[in-house]
């Protein structure tokens, strides 16, 4: 390759990660899966699926859930 391909590649895979970049900090999407289940993506890595009715329950505990992080504060990390 020459000094000008390279060059150009490299800039074709700047512009490549800037785009995945933005891409990621999109925020928070909801989908309908292949399987018909519930997709949550932008929350980490990998989307979050679940079918309709484990949302469901899932949504019934969230004040226990919101007071089981309070209660255990101190011992959860955060991600930044």
């Amino acid at each position: 390759m020459s000094q000008d391909d390279l060059q150009a590649e490299l800039e074709r895979l700047r512009r490549e990660n800037a785009a995945l970049k933005q891409g990621a900090s999109r925020g928070v999407s909801i989908k309908v899966s292949e399987k018909g289940g519930v997709s949550v993506y932008g929350l980490g890595r990998f989307p979050i699926t679940l079918y309709q009715e484990q949302w469901l329950k899932l949504l019934e505990l969230s004040s226990q859930i919101r007071d089981f992080i309070e209660a255990n504060k101190g011992q959860l990390k955060k991600k930044d």
